[in-house]
């Protein structure tokens, strides 16, 4: 059985909830697929991974992220069901606090988070490391959520690589794009800056996309506030898809997925996985 965690929202952006299992059409690798198990708003177990960007360039961030991360951590998570886990990535990938209910162990670990003098930013070595060790082995509905500029520096693993192994975890990626003013930089290197936001921008975008989780960007017009309710909100109005591939793969090939619904709805759901 092969299940695909989806979200539905409407062209304002507002989730729809109501949705049957007769609305969806589902297919792999081009093939029609039948829908064996259907359910919304998902009672299985939410397992959650903060990855929290303390590179240089995030100092001017590091408290907003960190107060927002708590509160919305405290209000998602159902005690004795749920848990999570924080990590912080800079020059190397450190896990502050394994998998936990506790909000003061929660709290304890964003208190934690510091901006070392060095520079590098780790972020899909982050996100490997992390699926891998951490997210791969649980049940449950399971996401990550990054908090980043998006701008990977002295990483030695790819955002091809990354992915791949957040599909291989079956985990989501909610990517919030929070920029700091890098103060390392000296003046007169505006264009790099440039190119460099562009970039991150879209390594933002591309993880969240091909995972089936979304994409925020925090700016005048929305706060970081604002875009972990709207994550509350995706995760609590999930459908649960499941289904048993016509033609199983061979363990480890890539299977693509393409979910659709009704015309003038859009569909946040993962573009594939990797049989076993």
């Amino acid at each position: 059985m092969v299940t695909v965690l989806a979200t539905v929202r409407d062209r304002d952006g507002a989730i729809v909830k109501d949705l049957n299992r007769e609305d969806f059409v589902l297919r792999e690798d081009g093939a029609p697929q039948t829908i064996r198990y259907f359910a919304r708003e998902s009672d299985l177990p939410l397992i959650l991974g903060l990855l929290v960007d303390t590179s240089r360039s995030q100092q001017d961030v590091l408290e907003p992220e960190r107060s927002a991360s708590y509160k919305f951590l405290d209000q998602v998570l159902r005690p004795d069901r749920d848990k999570a886990f924080v990590a912080q990535f800079n020059t190397s990938v450190d896990v502050l606090q394994g998998f936990t209910s506790s909000r003061e162990e929660l709290q304890a670990a964003l208190d934690r988070l510091r901006v070392p003098g060095m520079i590098a930013t780790l972020l899909f070595q982050a996100v490997r490391s992390c699926s891998e060790k951490l997210m791969r082995p649980e049940r449950g509905r399971k996401a990550f959520i990054i908090l980043s500029d998006g701008v990977s520096f002295r990483d030695q693993t790819s955002i091809a690589n990354a992915i791949e192994f957040a599909q291989r975890a079956d985990t989501i990626i909610y990517s919030i794009l929070f920029a700091g003013h890098d103060k390392i930089y000296r003046p007169g290197r505006a264009a790099i800056h440039a190119i460099a936001g562009g970039r991150g921008k879209s390594a933002m975008q591309r993880l969240a996309r091909e995972t089936g989780g979304a994409y925020f960007e925090i700016s005048s017009n929305r706060t970081i506030e604002e875009a972990y309710s709207q994550i509350e909100d995706a995760l609590r109005n999930q459908y649960s898809i499941g289904y048993t591939p016509t033609q199983p793969g061979a363990p480890g090939k890539y299977r693509s997925i393409k979910l659709t619904t009704r015309p003038g709805l859009v569909m946040q759901a993962r573009e594939g996985y990797y049989s076993r």
